[in-house]
């Protein structure tokens, strides 16, 4: 099962995580779909009863109806992903090989929204995990989602589901790549209350059926081009197969994997739950050239939501994981607006949030668009943070020829996770057809709604970073432990480092921990690494410390948190080996705890003077007393000074 463990970056890393002595057990999982053959070797030891209903035919039998296609075997396909037995030399092993697994068959029959919303709401005092591989049609045209009744099933789980800490909603992103679908006009995935999972294939490259949307949390892995693996899993008639696809097959490895977790900590609310993916997911060797960066630092993707989920990485987080504090939603509107939108332009909306005191923290972001079209699939949707982090809402879809337009549909985005919601936004609507549309106005108005937190309280998500002589900042990070690297000189000691507080970069801080900066103390910095200094206490100088060949990388107002810098194969941050021209190198920064943190140099300014030689290539400490940037700064990497963007690194 090659996507267990593989030790090149490219996995979830579950098999560490059962090395911790997790594998799902008191922790129930729910298929809902076309069945579930429960008596099949490798499900029957972990199969649950009580998890299980037949809704299509209303009695407690979950077992799907057999045909000479078997066409309904979707749902033990799924079911396997999770929990099959492990060490049975059977099919395969499940992702929570000691969780209980049971199975709601909804999907053979007329799927209504009182079937929908049974299913949603079945005995959700004992299930944890329901995990779906289903929505609307992937024709790229349909705009579909949940009606009333599945909507306050959706509501009554998260509110009142396992205890009051929520029902975990997994629901597969979609497959309507190839019909340029996009997910966000999938009313299940574009939930604010379920955690919306897309695909990767086993080279990391987006699946030819994913769907780009900006609801998308996070990715695990299935199937991709033909020359490339499958996922492996049980079948009907007590088979297996090793061709199970799609993104119906990345929605159960999220459910094992969130199985792993709430063994962990079964304290862990439905948003807890997503707080740990986002900072835990992993971007590195995921293949997608619109990679981002938002306004915390955070990369993330259209297709990828924030990287590939770790098994590992989240139950370490889990372990000591404090519940967040109670969701807050605060509503904007743009009732004054009432707008056509002639073909080839744009309608562009300024809101300002200014009272929204409430959330500090964003989690969701949704726009409820109400517009009209000639042709919905012409329209395209943007919308942009305070913090400038621009999100895709909507892509042209070439087969919505419907006139019916939009209703209050909300578009939900994950993208601004951590960001404060205060200052302005733009939402732009763009036409890019050849006939006419409008926004609407009035009791109809477009609004955009903030789902987060008053203050991210937990000192999990803020850890203390060494600075300066005369502060000890907090900047938001991925909370990850690693083994130590030994490596890195072990030999370098710290050297004194004086700088103003003004000229740390920290990413902005919500009102609530502006306030949490400690007490003057000296930076702690472990002695195989080095901090980042300023050679006077006026001067606007900085270095860091590289391992590889000890180089020192400087420049002027170059500010960035302390630690060790590493280029592509031992290269420095600036030389030109990696980059080209107004795209500077990659680099990751090591600090004091292990962590691993990915940093993007980027160019904050072009009026500004360019580093001067001088600044570039004189050594002020080394281990080598080498040469080590020359100084043709400017021509690699174009005139201006540049900041360090961190984001978390996997």
């Amino acid at each position: 099962m090659w996507y267990l463990n593989r030790g090149n970056g490219l996995d979830m890393n579950v098999i560490p995580a059962w090395k911790e002595g997790v594998t799902g057990k008191g922790v129930v999982v729910t298929i809902l779909d076309d069945g579930l053959e429960s008596d099949h070797p490798d499900l029957e030891h972990n199969y649950d009863p009580y998890a299980s209903y037949d809704v299509n035919s209303s009695d407690n039998d979950p077992m799907p109806h057999y045909d000479l296609t078997d066409s309904n075997r979707h749902g033990t396909r799924c079911a396997g992903e999770v929990a099959a037995t492990a060490n049975n030399s059977k099919c395969a092993v499940g992702i929570a090989y000691g969780a209980k697994v049971g199975g709601v068959r909804m999907l053979d029959g007329d799927v209504t929204d009182i079937v929908e919303a049974r299913s949603l709401g079945h005995n959700s005092q004992h299930i944890d995990i329901y995990s779906a591989s289903w929505g609307p049609d992937d024709d790229g045209k349909t705009v579909d989602g949940p009606g009333e009744l599945a909507t306050r099933a959706f509501i009554e789980g998260v509110r009142n589901g396992r205890g009051g800490k929520g029902s975990i909603f997994i629901w597969a992103s979609g497959n309507g790549g190839r019909e340029h679908d996009n997910c966000n006009c999938d009313g299940y995935t574009n939930s604010i209350w379920t955690l919306s999972i897309s695909s990767t294939s086993q080279e990391g490259q987006v699946p030819w059926f994913s769907e780009m949307c900006s609801s998308t949390l996070a990715t695990t892995y299935s199937s991709g081009n033909t020359n490339e693996k499958q996922v492996i899993t049980t079948d009907l008639h007590h088979t297996c197969t090793s061709s199970h696809t799609g993104t119906s097959a990345s929605a159960p490895l999220a459910a094992g994997i969130a199985a792993l977790v709430l063994e962990a900590n079964h304290n862990l609310t439905w948003r807890d739950l997503q707080h740990i993916v986002v900072r835990t997911a992993k971007p590195a060797n995921l293949i997608d050239p619109n990679w981002a960066v938002n306004g915390v630092g955070r990369r993330v993707s259209h297709s990828f939501g924030y990287g590939l989920m770790d098994a590992a990485a989240m139950v370490r987080l889990a372990r000591t994981w404090k519940t967040v504090p109670e969701q807050q939603v605060c509503e904007i509107n743009a009732r004054h607006l009432d707008k056509q939108i002639p073909p080839r332009t744009k309608v562009t909306m300024q809101l300002i949030v200014e009272h929204c005191m409430g959330v500090n923290y964003l989690e969701h972001v949704q726009a409820k668009i109400t517009l009209t079209s000639q042709r919905r699939g012409d329209i395209k949707i943007f919308l942009t943070s305070p913090s400038g982090t621009r999100v895709t809402l909507l892509t042209p879809r070439s087969h919505d020829l419907s006139r019916s337009g939009f209703n209050q549909w909300p578009f939900m985005s994950v993208h601004t996770w951590g960001e404060a919601p205060h200052g302005t936004w733009q939402l732009e609507i763009h036409n890019e057809g050849r006939l006419l549309g409008s926004i609407a106005a009035g009791r109809d108005a477009s609004t955009v709604s903030f789902s987060g937190t008053t203050v991210t309280a937990s000192s999990i998500y803020n850890d203390r970073y060494p600075a300066a002589s005369s502060i000890n900042a907090r900047i938001p990070k991925v909370f990850q432990q690693y083994d130590k690297i030994q490596q890195f000189y072990p030999e370098l000691q710290p050297y004194s480092s004086i700088r103003d507080e003004h000229d740390l970069h920290m990413p902005p801080l919500p009102d609530g921990l502006a306030g949490q900066v400690p007490p003057p103390s000296p930076p702690v910095v472990k002695p195989n690494f080095a901090a980042g200094s300023s050679s006077s206490a006026s001067s606007n100088n900085f270095q860091f410390q590289t391992s590889g060949k000890g180089e020192i990388i400087s420049g002027s107002k170059l500010p960035a948190a302390p630690g060790i810098m590493l280029g592509s194969g031992g290269t420095s941050l600036f030389s030109g080996d990696t980059a080209s021209p107004g795209k500077p190198s990659r680099a990751k920064i090591f600090f004091p705890d292990s962590d691993i943190i990915d940093a993007i140099p980027r160019k904050i300014s072009s009026s500004l003077q360019p580093i001067p030689p001088s600044y570039v290539s004189s050594p002020y400490y080394s281990r080598t007393q080498s040469s080590f940037i020359s100084s043709s700064n400017e021509q690699k990497h174009g005139k201006g000074i540049y900041s360090l963007i961190i984001t978390p690194y996997n």
